[in-house]
């Protein structure tokens, strides 16, 4: 399957619930109060939030209220609005070559997928040809380590791990220290996510930028928080909590193959302004993509749409 058919079919549940909620909704109506009223609940069904709902409903109503109005034009419009709400944040994680090693520190929360995330960027990194080195950071559990130990064996990337229950910043420490040494390209940092525990956290993870930064004052040249879609507006909390503690430059949503929640993203992009990395449909390598707003917002509204490029 290419890209597009991956997030064409990964997005399906969120595409179903709102393209069938749309065309239940208008045929051959008048876009009337009561109307937006069950479009904005029906976009708030979606995850996008009440505000990015209003947003989008307002925008409608713009040059369409009282008139009579198709599934088909309420759909084009509504992927109209969402492409430009989420263009700003279609930005890829670039790698700054000056910087050696680029250092990456990764974050979110227990199951958002961090490790797989690290993983399959290290594989798209090494393809580019970058030298890529992992740094286990999430020294709380042994199944984190050996997972990355894994992709690193998959991708050929060095892993520096200890054991577990070890201090991770002493560990990311020694990683900087090594990936210098060796003139890594990038060393991709994985963190613990015990969102339940938020003073702990906070400090491990202050702890941890700030050893860095004394190796590298530039440095985490990128923080990555990655959300699990599924989870849908609890990611707004996840963003909020992690941006108090370190400097979160963007965003990876994973899962959205899983969720009838994908309009969360839309939410997320209007909210925080952040740069959205890259986007999840699945296990595979080739199911993490870097993020084009416009395809994403035609397929959210079941929308023949793909890259122009």
């Amino acid at each position: 399957m290419s890209w597009f058919d991956r997030l064409k079919s990964g997005l399906g549940r969120t595409t179903e619930k709102l393209s069938s909620g749309i065309s239940d909704l208008f045929r051959s109506r008048k876009l009337d109060r009561e109307a937006l009223e069950e479009l904005e609940e029906l976009l708030i069904m979606a995850d996008m939030g009440v505000t990015t709902a209003t947003r989008l409903s307002g925008a409608l109503a713009k040059n369409k209220f009282d008139k009579e109005v198709t599934s088909q034009e309420v759909r084009e419009a509504l992927a109209g609005e969402i492409a430009t709400i989420l263009e700003p944040a279609a930005k890829p994680l670039e790698i700054d070559t000056s910087h050696k090693p680029y250092i990456v520190l990764v974050c979110g929360v227990n199951g958002s997928g961090k490790t797989t995330t690290i993983g399959k960027m290290a594989k798209q990194f090494k393809d580019e040809g970058k030298s890529v080195m992992l740094a286990a950071g999430d020294t709380f559990r042994a199944a984190a380590i050996e997972q990355l130990q894994v992709w690193g064996e998959r991708t050929g990337c060095p892993v520096i791990a200890s054991e577990q229950g070890s201090d991770a910043a002493s560990l990311v420490y020694g990683a900087v220290e090594r990936a210098k040494a060796e003139a890594a390209d990038v060393l991709m940092i994985d963190t613990a996510g015990r969102l339940q525990n938020k003073s702990n956290l906070m400090e491990e993870l202050k702890k941890v930028v700030r050893v860095i930064t004394k190796q590298d004052d530039t440095a985490p040249h990128a923080v990555m928080l990655v959300i699990d879609s599924t989870v849908g507006q609890n990611a707004h909390n996840q963003v909020e909590v992690f941006k108090e503690m370190v400097n979160v430059t963007g965003l990876v949503m994973t899962k959205l193959d899983g969720t009838a929640k994908g309009g969360v993203v839309v939410g997320l992009a209007e909210k925080f302004e952040l740069p959205v990395y890259a986007v999840g449909v699945g296990e595979a390598v080739e199911d993490l993509h870097a993020f084009d707003a416009k395809v994403f917002a035609n397929n959210l509204m079941g929308l023949e749409s793909r890259p122009t490029d």
